[in-house]
């Protein structure tokens, strides 16, 4: 039995009043003579005996009495936690797009919420932690109009950062029995141990009813040309083998091209979709599947083909290289190697490399780094060039080496008909060409992909190690070479410059830092906005004199195309989607999560967690049954003044 107020129980001691008044009470007896003494004294006896009875039967009902009384204002109870003490439920709801699947009684989320609803306790405080928000210190009817407002988010936390979050909350409340419990379907890969200080918590699973999905992971672009391109979207099955998947694309609402395909167990897929060259390409793919999550069936994507691409030429100036390299289809830029802007070259596609004698060690370091970012190089090496410099530069991109030049003058004889470069260029093979020459050339040992040949079979202008590396082997100036005057030196450069495109980044993802450049000119005051028809935000955004950098994560929160405006007038498109880490079936095993921590509660409900908190805090008063008790006391001690004569 506990007390609320305790201190009320001091005043028992005042209970020895009346007991030394009983006790010591004195009466003074008066002697009357009467005739018949021997039967006055048997009488006086009687009545002393009976009367001392009374005495104490009046003080132990009024010792009950104020004993019952002092009990009944101490306030009594019986329960399993101190009454003084205020509980507080901390509870974790995943919000996440894993959530909104289906379980056995529904949308999971939308169950979860319903039940908290329905099993929480007005007496008790809450706090309200979900993937977007903190709530903190709420009442259950505060709690109730959350989470009927509560919708699913693309932004997931993991479980360190949740009980940590909790964690520091908890530090903050004194007289207070917290609680904290995790409702989430554990969609994660978090398996770092807990300690010993981890507090105690109770977690609850949300289970899918199916355990299969498919879904669309990413897009990319190739074999463009004049009249299409190929859009490759990848495609995951988690689960058993499907037949007959259907898949759409569309140019914004406007269907395109659909198919059906057939995929294996656990693998991913390319499907492949021939489209039409168009200036704007906005890009929807939508998968037709009934599986466990559906906000991953849909994918989207933006294409802008007048993009151009972007040719720095270090070296000497050579007039065939405009020539071929127009505006109308380049971003071409000749510069010499003492006037390099070593900035610039991270924003090319294509760098040619045209007759330098040395590769310097800044640009050699500039060089590798494009390279490693997908960049594509054509190295024209001089007549007299340091080899060791050329070399040391291919061993940094892993390639072989250039051997010794060679006096020789040679023909090239011999074009690679199946070479991309050369695809669609010529309609049959070419045989009676005037074949060009060369006087001296540097021979290179490595394994390359052929292009074009001399008539001893070396080649002549090669890919090296199918890297976005070209090698040509001769200076081709007018007193070396008379290749400038071949037909075959514009389709060949005109194709290394078209197969160097890189397509802008086709998509981003929600919750994701991205880093997006827009080419345009903006006032002091002026502010570049991102938005669709139902929404719209303001990005942080770097100014540089012709681009606009702007950044996103936190916003936009919704899957679709956005418009890049300025002042109203659309500068670009761009399309976000949720992050495909949502789309996997990876799901923590509680019961491995409680070998790390003992003080883990695992429940199978909702309504078992806040029945068994209910029932915890259950308080069972008992100074009513001390206030009856003192008024029975009462009655009892009138009814013997009334009724008991001696």
């Amino acid at each position: 039995m506990q007390f609320k107020n305790p201190e009320v129980l001091y005043f028992l001691a005042l209970l020895i009043i009346p007991i030394i008044v009983h006790l010591f009470q004195l009466q003074k007896f008066v002697k009357i003579p009467f005739t018949n003494v021997s039967f006055l004294q048997k009488l006086q006896q009687e009545t002393r005996k009976s009367s001392r009875i009374k005495k104490w039967l009046i003080l132990a009902t009024r010792l009950l009495l104020f004993i019952a009384i002092l009990l009944a204002f101490s306030q009594p109870y019986f329960s399993n936690k101190n009454i003084n003490k205020k509980q507080h439920n901390f509870i974790y709801l995943d919000n996440s797009l894993s959530t909104s699947s289906k379980g056995e009684k529904g949308n999971l989320l939308k169950v979860a919420t319903q039940e908290i609803i329905e099993n929480t306790d007005s007496k008790n405080g809450y706090s309200l932690l979900t993937n977007t928000d903190f709530y903190k210190d709420i009442s259950k009817d505060e709690l109730k109009n959350v989470l009927l407002k509560l919708e699913k988010s693309p932004i997931s936390l993991d479980l360190e950062t949740v009980l940590l979050k909790i964690n520091q909350e908890n530090k903050k409340k004194t007289n207070t029995l917290n609680k904290t419990i995790l409702i989430s379907d554990f969609q994660t890969t978090y398996k770092k141990e807990f300690t010993n200080v981890t507090p105690a918590f109770s977690v609850i699973k949300l289970d899918t009813s199916k355990k299969t999905n498919i879904s669309i992971d990413s897009v990319f672009i190739n074999n463009k040309n004049n009249n299409n391109f190929t859009v490759n979207v990848i495609v995951k099955n988690q689960g058993d083998k499907k037949d007959n998947v259907p898949i759409a694309i569309f140019n914004g609402d406007n269907l395109i091209s659909k198919q059906s395909f057939p995929i294996d167990k656990d693998t991913e897929k390319i499907i492949n979709f021939t489209i039409k060259n168009t200036t704007n390409f906005l890009g929807k793919l939508e998968l037709t599947s009934s599986d466990t999550f559906l906000f991953d069936n849909r994918y989207y994507f933006t294409l802008n083909n007048n993009a151009k691409t972007c040719i720095l030429a270090i070296g000497k100036n050579s007039n065939f290289l405009s020539k071929i390299y127009t505006k109308e289809d380049f971003n071409f830029t000749s510069t010499s190697l003492q006037n390099v802007n070593y900035n610039a070259i991270q924003n090319q596609q294509l760098i040619i490399l045209n007759e330098l004698e040395s590769i310097p060690e800044i640009l050699l370091k500039s060089l590798i780094n494009f390279s490693k970012n997908n960049g594509s190089i054509v190295i024209i090496p001089n007549e007299k060039i340091d080899i060791s410099s050329y070399n040391n530069f291919l061993r940094n991109l892993n390639l072989s080496e250039i051997q010794p030049q060679r006096e020789d003058t040679l023909k090239i004889t011999t074009i690679n008909y199946k070479h991309p470069i050369f695809k669609n260029v010529f309609s049959k093979k070419v045989t009676n060409f005037q074949y060009p020459t060369v006087h001296n050339y540097y021979p290179i040992l490595a394994n390359t992909s052929k292009i074009i040949s001399f008539e001893n079979n070396t080649s002549f202008i090669s890919q090296l190690a199918n890297n976005n590396v070209y090698y040509v082997a001769s200076a081709l100036n007018k007193k070396n070479s008379n290749f400038l005057n071949s037909p075959l030196i514009v389709p060949v450069f005109y194709n290394f410059g078209k197969m160097s495109f890189q397509y802008p980044k086709l998509a981003y993802r929600i919750n994701e830092e991205s880093k997006i450049e827009i080419e345009t000119k903006i006032g002091k005051d002026e502010i570049l906005t991102i938005s669709n028809e139902n929404n719209s935000f303001i990005p942080v955004q770097q100014t540089y004199q012709n681009k606009v950098i702007i950044s996103t994560k936190e916003q936009p929160l919704q899957a679709g195309f956005y418009k890049v405006l300025k002042e109203d007038i659309k500068v670009k498109d761009i399309a976000f989607n949720y992050p495909k880490e949502e789309s996997l079936l990876n799901f923590i095993d509680l019961n491995t999560l409680k070998e790390h921590h003992k003080n883990i509660t695992i429940s199978s409900s909702i309504k078992e967690v806040f029945n068994e908190i209910n029932k915890n805090n259950e308080v069972h008063w008992l100074w009513k049954w001390f206030l009856a008790l003192a008024i029975v006391s009462l009655l009892l001690e009138i009814l013997i003044l009334k009724f008991y004569k001696p």
